[in-house]
């Protein structure tokens, strides 16, 4: 919560990140790369790279979850607590970048803007913190879920590194990069939860 708000007061500092640090001229790409389009391709990088490593481990090694308790618990403990941190800077940028974009035009005064974002972002941590513990339970109770969210994630990864080349006017083989637009993305986990949800309900039944 009070990374968001710190980046949210720092609006004039994303704004200048917007700019081109430099330009791609070659025969099958151009594009102007700026510093929120790294900041959002590196954040889906990583996204790609823990969820798809995590999905291997829990599939192919069934003892994965037993070993990771069982090694030495400093170590995964500040290893977790880096990971969380760069998931976290990610998401706050991207959310971040969208509220300014949702913001847009509702007020004359860019304060007015300013704090109907910070008052959402103290409601939105608030909810999560409210229900971190009953969804961490669920998920660790179904085996499934876990897998889903994992690839949400990299669902979430690939969103961020089209938003990056979108916001770079990445034109790749004469073909521009266009931003996905957000409701698709919550449609389709929507509809997979959905889905598994179903399932969930007729293995019970079985």
């Amino acid at each position: 919560m009070v990374l968001r708000i710190i980046l949210l007061l720092g609006i004039s500092l994303l704004t200048a990140l917007n700019e081109p640090l430099f330009h791609l001229d070659t025969k099958w790409v151009q594009g102007s790369i700026s510093g929120q389009a790294i900041i959002l391709f590196l954040g889906g990088l990583f996204l790609l790279y823990k969820s798809t490593k995590e999905i291997h481990e829990k599939i192919e090694d069934k003892s994965h979850d037993a070993n990771q308790v069982a090694s030495n618990q400093t170590k995964s403990l500040r290893a977790a607590i880096v990971q969380i941190t760069i998931i976290n800077i990610v998401f706050s940028f991207d959310s971040i970048l969208t509220a300014i974009g949702m913001t847009n035009g509702i007020s004359s005064n860019p304060n007015d803007a300013l704090i109907i974002m910070i008052i959402a972002v103290v409601i939105s941590v608030l909810i999560m913190m409210l229900f971190a513990k009953p969804v961490g339970d669920f998920v660790n109770k179904n085996p499934t879920i876990q897998i889903l969210g994992l690839s949400f994630l990299i669902l979430i990864g690939f969103m961020l590194t089209t938003e990056a080349a979108h916001l770079s006017h990445l034109v790749v083989f004469d073909q521009s990069i266009g931003s996905i637009p957000k409701g698709y993305l919550y449609f389709s986990i929507a509809f997979s939860l959905m889905v598994e949800f179903l399932n969930m309900n007729i293995r019970k039944k079985h």
